[in-house]
């Protein structure tokens, strides 16, 4: 396995765990008061997003050649990053 497939693997993993974290947070907001559901359910409209832009940044390391996949790896770092932070953040408020 090269080290591209090892680091796709391992970002995806990363990935599935946050948005299996998010799907119980989500379920979570679900039982709060009624005039905090709206702003919960914005704030993971905004998690979801980050989550579809670091999976678009994975499948353009995919797609990337040997010499080129590494420029992007800071890209959804920082992406993978800001989406642990949201949800930390996110999960502190309920």
């Amino acid at each position: 396995m090269s080290k591209r497939d090892e680091y796709i693997a391992k970002m995806k993993l990363q990935l599935d765990e946050l948005d299996a974290k998010m799907d119980k947070l989500e379920a979570k907001a679900t039982e709060a008061k009624e005039d905090a559901r709206a702003k919960y359910k914005e704030e993971m409209a905004k998690l979801r997003q980050q989550s579809r832009a670091a999976k678009g940044k994975l499948e353009e390391i995919k797609a990337a050649g040997e010499d080129k996949w590494e420029a992007l790896v800071t890209e959804t770092e920082k992406i993978r990053d800001a989406i642990a932070h949201s949800y930390n953040y996110f999960k502190s408020q309920l």
